[in-house]
């Protein structure tokens, strides 16, 4: 049997270089081949590995073809990690823009010039953010759902506009596997004020950035085993640790801060009117176990987290402990996180910024109004959602309980009236999830789409997503879409329609 070729890239990243150590073990089997930019800070994680058997190391950039074209043709499985990520990404939407939907064109092309767009497997890394704000009760979600990318979140609208080409690339082997957040060092290491965008009562099912790894090599391996069946691929999945990884920021909060004697969370964090009580993104899932399934790679629970978390503290861990068993010694440890925390959230994006200079836009995202906000309960009197395991079921408006075969024009229709708009075409292959269809959004935008993307992946209108943020409008036309936002906002909210600085037309064919 001949070498298996991979071409990872996002290799100096957090998932990236931990799932190229894990695919590099064996190469005798597997010629891995990756592209990182020349910064001093890559050539130093990278030089160790310079010369290693079974690595390939390009120095280059994704968004430029050429570096790509020479990658693609030396692989034939590409696993597409590299991503620019948040908070970086919304201080930066233009280059995440670019970066994010460029490169995906941009492996895409490279396939269709090399005439491999029969055999070539794309593995596309999509993340939990194009599903959007999912607070309570409305906090169990699965693929399909509405694509609702938080306000201001820049980085979920270039990773939906990825998804979205990838799905209707034509590829014959394809598959978007949206990660959640990956816990492990990289996340003990964040310090930004996107933290205060993430509501006190927002949930996530995490991963670590082991188990991450650990996936891309299963997916390799049970590839070129023949363990991975056909069926696996043109799929969209939810990567997610597990009901060890479930959990909500003032649960991960308490163990943390518990960690360090601290027991009266008042002591440490800031006035909980300082946190966005929504638009902010998280889910658990009803659906994750699907893919592991397929690929076998849980490991890790949250505990995996605290303890890098903890190990990341250092000698500082051991000097609270000590302190908070003193008199008065949790206000003294807790005075001195909220002056940090205060000086963070008083940055560009932080909310006290928002709430100072009185920022409407962005605190009509967070709180629906500055009354809203002004009515948050000190955290001591803040009453905090429980009720975890009850799901609250969205409708995706077809019968999924027939068979994929058995997918007509009628089930499609259907669901394209209870998204508020139609669909045009007037014929359909019986059971063909990938052709395209022409259909017209509640707004009479007219665009064409494969059932496979609007009915699994719950994506719609490309002008609409686009366009801006229109939500209180399109909720009022669209069932579907109303699901996942009139339990979390009033009908009777004034509809503040947020224009986005950039869309995927602003990466011209042939720049990136």
């Amino acid at each position: 049997m001949s070498k298996q070729r991979v071409f990872l890239t996002g290799a100096t990243g957090a998932m990236g270089f931990l799932g190229m150590q894990e695919l590099i073990k064996n190469p005798q089997e597997r010629e891995v081949i990756i592209l990182a930019r020349p910064s001093e800070k890559n050539k130093a994680m990278l030089a160790p590995y310079e010369g290693r058997d079974g690595l390939t190391i390009r120095w280059g950039d994704l968004t430029n073809y050429e570096d790509v074209c020479a990658c693609v043709e030396m692989s034939d499985i590409i696993l597409h990690v590299a991503a620019f990520v948040s908070p970086a990404a919304d201080y930066h939407p233009k280059e995440a823009m670019k970066t994010n939907f460029g490169s995906t064109r941009n492996l895409i092309r490279a396939v269709y010039e090399q005439k491999r767009e029969n055999e070539v497997r794309f593995v596309y890394i999509g993340t939990v953010a194009e599903t959007g704000d999912r607070m309570p009760p409305i906090h169990w979600g699965r693929v399909g759902d509405p694509i609702k990318p938080s306000v201001y979140d820049y980085y979920a609208v270039s990773k939906i506009a990825a998804e979205r080409l990838v799905i209707e690339s034509g590829l014959k082997y394809w598959v978007s596997l949206r990660q959640t957040g990956i816990i492990g060092p990289k996340m003990s290491e964040i310090d930004d004020a996107i933290m205060f965008h993430n509501c006190l009562d927002n949930v996530l099912e995490y991963v670590s950035d082991r188990d991450s790894a650990v996936l891309l090599k299963n997916l390799c391996d049970f590839h070129r085993s023949g363990e991975l069946p056909d069926g696996f691929w043109g799929h969209i999945y939810n990567i997610g640790g597990g009901p060890g990884c479930r959990t909500s920021t003032y649960d991960m909060y308490k163990i943390l801060f518990g960690a360090l004697g601290i027991t009266d969370l008042s002591n440490a964090l800031l006035d909980a009117k300082y946190y966005g009580v929504r638009n902010f993104h998280g889910q658990y899932y009803l659906d994750s176990d699907k893919l592991e399934n397929y690929l076998h790679f849980r490991h890790d629970s949250m505990q995996y987290y605290y303890d890098c978390y903890l190990k990341q503290l250092g000698s500082t861990l051991k000097i609270s402990k000590f302190i908070t068993k003193l008199p008065g010694g949790q206000k003294l440890i807790g005075s001195a996180m909220k002056k940090r925390f205060m000086k963070t959230a008083l940055t560009e994006h932080g909310t006290v910024r928002f709430i100072n200079e009185g920022m409407d836009d962005q605190i009509a995202a967070y709180w629906g109004s500055k009354e809203t906000m002004e009515a948050t309960p000190a955290l001591c009197d803040c009453h905090h959602f429980t009720d975890w395991d009850t799901v609250v079921p969205i409708d995706h408006g077809y019968d999924e309980s027939k068979p994929e075969s058995e997918l007509t024009l009628e089930d499609v229709r259907k669901a394209a009236e209870f998204r508020g708009g139609a669909c045009l075409s007037d014929k359909m292959q019986k059971g063909d999830w990938s052709g395209k269809l022409k259909f017209r959004c509640a707004f009479g935008h007219e665009f064409d789409a494969s059932p496979r993307l609007v009915l699994e992946g719950g994506h719609w209108c490309p002008v609409c997503e686009r366009e801006s943020w229109n939500y209180q409008n399109r909720a009022k036309v669209d069932p579907f879409f109303a699901q996942v936002w009139y339990p979390l906002h009033s009908k009777d909210e004034t509809p503040r329609v947020y224009p986005k600085a950039v869309s995927e037309l602003d990466v011209p064919d042939g720049e990136a």
